[in-house]
């Protein structure tokens, strides 16, 4: 469990205590439904970034290009996905750390990414390669 999610629990513990102490049974409630409306949010916005996904071929993207220059370092593997809108092609083996997804587009550029316990790592982009040219 990481630090994020241990304060998480924490600054929510908190404020249950805090609703209590303030305004008695009501202030939990309060503070209680805000809680569930926060993470309701959060589950709706990863659902609504699977189901655009689900509908698009694994590991194809419109622009491979435009997905390299929005991408930056820290961003989680939902945040690309939603930028990519479709699931990236697993390159590395199931359950290895770095995680390696590959996104294509219809012109054979690429983008292979890096992902550390769910966050970008590093990332790189590659044209395809130019054929040679024809004699005439």
């Amino acid at each position: 469990m990481g630090i994020r999610r241990i304060a998480a629990v924490v600054i929510g513990a908190a404020l249950l205590y805090w609703g209590y102490r303030q305004f008695g049974w009501p202030g939990v409630a309060a503070v209680a439904g805000g809680l569930v409306l926060w993470m309701l949010l959060h589950f709706t916005r990863l659902m609504t970034v699977m189901q655009r996904a689900a509908r698009r071929p694994i590991g194809h993207v419109d622009s491979a290009v435009m997905l390299n220059s929005r991408l930056h370092a820290g961003l989680p593997l939902v945040g690309v996905i939603g930028l990519a809108r479709a699931l990236g092609e697993l390159m590395s083996s199931e359950g290895e750390q770095p995680e390696v997804y590959r996104w294509t587009d219809p012109g054979g550029a690429s983008v292979q990414a890096r992902f550390a316990d769910g966050k970008l790592k590093d990332w790189g982009f590659q044209r395809p390669e130019a054929d040679a040219p024809t004699e005439r």
